[in-house]
C-alpha cells in the first residue's frame, strides 16, 4: 500500500504534493492518505473537510494527514475532526524530517482518541525566511514540469487569507532554478512552468534583487535546449522591463499570461488594496498585444466583493472585452475570517452567486470566440496524453491521431467541440 495524495487548489499545491510524495516514500510511510488543502475560499475548506470524511468512510484503516493552506490557517478545525490523525503546516510538509517523524508518531499513536492539540505540527509561517528548491524530476502523469521559484506574499489584499497560509515572499536562488530547469530538460520534459504564490515579486529578497524577467532570461540563455517556458499567474503591475522584453522577443516563452486582475472597478480595487487600477490592466494588455500580437490572456476575477454595486460589477464584466480576455477563473466572494474584507458590508449571497454566474457566462462566451478564431490555424501542441494536448496558448486540444506524450507537434486546427480544439 502506498501513500495517496489528494490535492486541492493551485499549481503550487500540485507541485508540493509531488514533493510530499517523494518524502513520504523515502520515509517508508504506507497506508497514509495526505490531503493537501486550499484556503482561498470557504468553499475550498468545506470541500476538504467533506473529502476527509468520505475518505475515512471508504478506507476506515487509513491514517489521514491534513496539510496545505487551510491546515496552516485553521489547524484546530482539522485537528478537531476524529477522522484526522495529523495536521502538518505548510513549512513542515516540505521537510523530509517531518515525514520520518510522522512515521514514528503514527506507529506509536492509536488511530483514534488523540486530543486535538496532540495532532498539530504547525509552526509560525511568518518565521520562514527561505524557500528551498525541491529537486523533483517532474510531476507524475504530466507532460510538463513545474518549478517553484517563489513562495509567500508580502501584499495584504483585504480579501486574501493566503499570506497567512504561505508566509512572506521568499525566492529560490536563480542559479538553483536554472540548474533544476536543465535537469528537467535532460529528463525529457519539453515544457517547464515557473510557479509560486506571487512570482512577479521574485528576487526582491535575494542578493542583488534579480527580477522575474532576469530569471526568465537566464533560463532561456543557459538552457537553450528547452523548447517551451511558461509562467503561472502574474500580477501585471509588477511586470519588470526584462519580462516585457522576453514576452516581446522570446518565442520559447509561451504567449499566454494569466493575470491577477480581481475586479474592473477602481473603487473596488482600492478597497481590495490592489496595486493597479482599471486603466493599468487595459493598458498592459494592449501593450503586450502590440508587442506580441498572438498573446492571449486569462484572469482571476472576484464577483460580489463587499460594497460592490451593480454598476461596479458591470465594469468587471466590461473588462473581459476591454482586456480581450479569453478565459476566466471566477471566484464568488467568500469572506475569510481575519481578513479586512470580512468586516466590510457584505453583498447578499444570492446576488454574489448571480453575479458569478453572469461572469462565468461572459468568460464562456469569450473562450468560445477564442476557439472559433483558432479554427484553420496551425498550432504547436504539447501532447499531454494519447489524444490530448495544449497549444502554446494553453488551449486544450483533442488530437485525431496517436502521438507520444511529451511530443511537440505543429498541427492544423480543424474545429472545436465548444470546450477543446480539434486537430489533425
Amino acid at each position: 500500500m502506498t501513500v495517496e495524495l489528494v490535492t486541492f487548489g493551485c499549481r503550487l499545491n500540485t507541485y508540493e504534493s509531488e514533493v510530499m510524495r517523494r518524502h513520504a516514500a523515502a520515509a517508508g510511510l504506507e497506508g497514509v492518505v495526505v490531503v493537501n488543502t486550499c484556503a482561498v475560499t470557504a468553499e475550498a475548506v468545506r470541500q476538504a473537510r467533506q473529502t476527509i470524511r468520505r475518505l475515512k468512510r471508504e478506507r476506515p484503516q487509513a491514517r489521514i494527514v491534513v496539510t496545505g493552506c487551510a491546515a496552516q490557517t485553521e489547524p484546530a478545525t482539522f485537528a478537531a475532526m476524529p477522522e484526522v490523525d495529523r495536521v502538518l503546516g505548510n513549512a513542515e510538509k516540505l521537510e523530509g524530517s517531518s515525514w520520518t517523524d510522522l512515521r514514528a508518531a503514527l506507529a506509536a499513536a492509536p488511530s483514534f482518541g488523540l486530543e486535538a492539540e496532540e495532532k498539530v505540527v504547525v509552526n509560525d509561517i511568518m518565521a520562514v525566511k527561505e524557500t528551498a528548491l525541491h529537486l523533483i524530476d517532474g510531476i507524475e502523469g504530466r507532460a510538463r514540469a513545474f518549478v517553484q521559484v517563489q513562495n509567500g506574499c508580502n501584499h495584504r489584499c483585504t480579501f486574501c487569507i493566503i499570506p497567512y497560509g504561505r508566509g512572506n515572499s521568499r525566492s529560490a536562488p536563480m542559479g538553483a532554478v536554472v540548474a533544476q530547469v536543465r535537469r528537467l530538460v535532460e529528463a525529457g520534459y519539453r515544457e517547464v512552468v515557473l510557479t509560486g504564490v506571487d512570482i512577479t515579486s521574485y528576487g526582491a529578497d535575494l542578493p542583488g534583487a534579480p527580477t522575474l524577467g532576469k530569471l526568465v532570461k537566464q533560463i532561456l540563455k543557459h538552457v537553450p535546449e528547452l523548447p517551451r517556458l511558461r509562467l503561472s499567474s502574474i500580477d501585471s503591475v509588477e511586470a519588470d522591463r526584462d519580462l516585457v522584453d522576453c514576452i516581446a522577443g522570446e518565442s520559447r516563452l509561451m504567449p499566454h499570461l494569466h493575470l491577477s486582475l480581481q475586479a474592473g472597478d477602481d473603487l473596488i480595487l482600492k478597497r481590495m488594496k490592489r496595486r493597479h487600477l482599471r486603466a493599468d490592466a487595459i493598458r498592459f494588455c494592449a501593450e503586450m498585444r502590440r508587442l506580441r500580437p498572438d498573446i492571449v490572456f486569462g484572469a482571476d476575477i472576484i464577483a460580489g466583493f463587499p460594497t460592490e454595486t451593480e454598476e461596479m460589477f458591470a465594469r468587471s464584466l466590461d473588462l473581459v472585452d476591454e482586456c480581450g480576455l479569453t478565459q476566466l477563473h471566477v471566484f464568488p466572494f467568500s469572506p475569510r475570517p481575519g481578513t479586512p474584507a470580512a468586516r466590510m458590508p457584505q453583498v447578499p449571497r444570492p446576488v454574489v452567486k448571480e453575479r458569478a454566474r453572469r461572469l462565468r457566462e461572459k468568460g464562456d462566451a469569450a473562450f468560445r470566440r477564442h476557439l472559433d478564431a483558432e479554427v484553420g490555424q496551425r498550432r504547436s501542441i504539447l501532447v499531454e496524453s494519447d489524444g490530448a494536448g495544449r497549444t502554446e496558448h494553453f488551449t486544450p486540444v483533442k488530437i485525431g491521431r496517436p502521438m507520444e506524450p511529451g511530443a511537440i507537434a505543429t498541427l492544423a486546427v480543424t474545429g472545436h467541440d465548444g470546450e477543446r480544439l480539434l486537430a489533425a
